[in-house]
């Protein structure tokens, strides 16, 4: 299978999921956005405490 096969297969998985279970995919996507919004501010608070 080459990329092509992969991607294609990746789509309709994604389109398969949400249209079968539209409230998973929306917790997943929620999930996702917070994980990388808490990551976001911890690497902020991270960046803050190192001295000049």
């Amino acid at each position: 299978m080459n990329k092509k096969h992969l991607k294609v297969a990746s789509i309709a998985f994604v389109a398969w999921y949400v249209i079968s279970r539209p409230e998973g995919a929306a917790g997943l996507v929620h999930n996702a956005l917070s994980g990388l919004g808490t990551a976001a501010e911890s690497l902020s608070q991270f960046m803050s405490a190192i001295p000049n």
